[in-house]
């Protein structure tokens, strides 16, 4: 039996496999995530461990724990833990989709002008060497007590097995890491005043990394077993899916939006904003290209309109509306790809009279198609095409938003069993490579693709419509930009 723990953005989800992959169970623990103040995204990492106690005991309830074998981490990426010389969090960790460090981006690329060649990525404020920065300009007291920064899942593994550990997926998020080597860069460390001293050991996602410390598998209520790497959140993903060998792809719709595709090397492309990491296996890597939101989209408007998003998906059904005049803009948390603009806002255009919430709704599931097709062409611009393509994500459940991306990305796209469990699913297979090797053989034998569920051919007769409505999509971006730059400094 493996744990898989994935630590999301919306909640920690705890998932039990046995030796052959198949999945036993799994639970979910919600979690909050503070804003105080325009742009600002934080959580307490210490919700993060008492959501992965509650998880252990509610598993603990349905199976017999003494049977586990060894655990495997992903979690969402970028974010900045900053630890004390005790050991001790200093702050609450500044996530991925925390818009506030623009300026220190620019700061970073005149410290660093080869961080481009260095990094293979563009400066964005989501990365977590611009947030060092930030907190050495706004917190410097912070910023001096600063003795260890770890990635959010790396902090659950902290709190496992007393080791400060990361993995190549998720460290190249940071613009620290030299993905092509593999390896922390000192040029990058320096130019946000850090050293190697402060960063965590760096492993594959399929080797070990520690042991669950005697109390912490006493209070967990599980055995003392071995950790493996793990990964980030969408590297994570594709091992849950099986997207492990160059040309594969999925796009994951969960809280933002992936693009993502698997190489053999690692192909930078940072004038496309295009993201290129390591992959969480060894000797691969990965483009992506990346909208912050996606599914977070649809559960805010079902917030706004008092609804559940079950009811709007449903409404949508039943009012049997397939197309709709009203455009919106996703970007309610700025945008990576392809803009790279941490002030790019959310916004609907084309509403009239006769416009209801059910066409509001479209507008959203085309909305993040849209973005979606955005990141297809960042990726197509840098050389990069999808063999195949996987959907992912909680998001994904929907099977009219399914038909919708297939329908403007003008491709076939599969809907495997479980994949929305992807990242949990993933983090368990490395715990299991972890514990029995990660030969190229193993891997296969291991990261098998889940069976179609479904298969989304596009619709030819919405070509005309949705090509003419991605036009206009992108078009509207630009003609409201000169506003987000007025709107910056006021």
């Amino acid at each position: 039996m493996f744990l898989g723990l994935d630590l999301g953005t919306s909640g920690l989800k705890a998932m039990l496999v046995d030796s052959n992959g198949h999945v036993l169970g799994s639970v979910t623990q919600p979690l909050t995530t503070t804003r105080p103040h325009p742009q600002w995204s934080e959580q307490d990492p210490h919700d993060w461990w008492v959501a992965l106690v509650a998880a252990c005991q509610m598993l603990a309830a349905e199976h017999d724990l003494n049977a586990l074998k060894a655990i495997g981490l992903s979690g969402h990426m970028h974010g900045a833990v900053l630890l004390d010389q005790a050991g001790d969090v200093l702050r609450p960790c500044i996530l991925w989709n925390d818009g506030r460090s623009a300026a220190q981006c620019r700061t970073l690329m005149h410290r660093a002008p080869n961080l481009h060649a260095l990094s293979g990525n563009l400066a964005m404020p989501g990365f977590t060497a611009p947030k060092l920065l930030w907190v050495e300009e706004h917190e410097p007291e912070i910023f001096a007590q600063t003795a260890t920064v770890l990635l959010p899942k790396d902090y659950l593994r902290y709190r496992l097995t007393g080791d400060c550990v990361s993995e190549m997926s998720d460290a190249a998020g940071t613009l620290w890491l030299n993905p092509a080597t593999r390896d922390w860069d000192d040029d990058l460390l320096a130019a946000t005043h850090l050293t190697r001293a402060q960063m965590p050991t760096l492993i594959e996602g399929s080797a070990l990394s520690g042991t669950v410390a005697p109390l912490v598998a006493a209070e967990l209520g599980i055995p003392s077993v071995p950790v493996a790497g793990g990964g980030g959140d969408n590297a994570a993903g594709a091992v849950g899916v099986g997207v492990t060998e160059p040309g594969q792809g999925f796009i994951s719709l969960g809280t933002s939006g992936v693009y993502f595709v698997v190489s053999d090397r690692h192909n930078s492309a940072p004038e496309h904003t295009v993201h290129a990491f390591c992959h969480a296996l060894p000797r691969r890597w990965h483009q992506m290209g990346v909208t912050l939101s996606a599914a977070s989209a649809l559960s805010w408007w079902a917030d706004v309109a008092g609804q559940t998003v079950e009811q709007l998906l449903a409404e949508l059904e039943h009012s049997e509306i397939t197309e709709t005049p009203v455009l919106f803009l996703p970007y309610l948390n700025g945008e990576r790809t392809p803009h790279n603009d941490a002030l790019a806002s959310a916004q609907w255009f084309g509403m009239t009279g006769q416009t209801t919430r059910a066409h509001l709704t479209l507008s959203i599931l085309e909305g993040v198609a849209f973005s979606v097709a955005d990141c297809a062409a960042a990726l197509r611009s840098a050389g990069t095409e999808a063999k195949e393509l996987t959907l992912i994500g909680g998001g994904a459940r929907s099977a009219r938003w399914r038909q919708i991306i297939a329908d403007v990305l003008q491709r076939p796209l599969d809907y495997r069993a479980g994949g929305e469990a992807g990242p949990a699913l993933g983090a368990a297979r490395l715990a299991m490579l972890a514990l029995t090797g990660d030969g190229e053989a193993r891997i296969r034998q291991v990261c098998t693709p889940p069976p179609v569920v479904a298969r989304h051919e596009p619709d030819p007769h919405h070509v005309s419509y949705y090509t003419a409505k991605l036009a206009r999509y992108r078009q509207l971006y630009r003609l409201t930009l000169p506003l987000e730059a007025r709107h910056e400094h006021t």
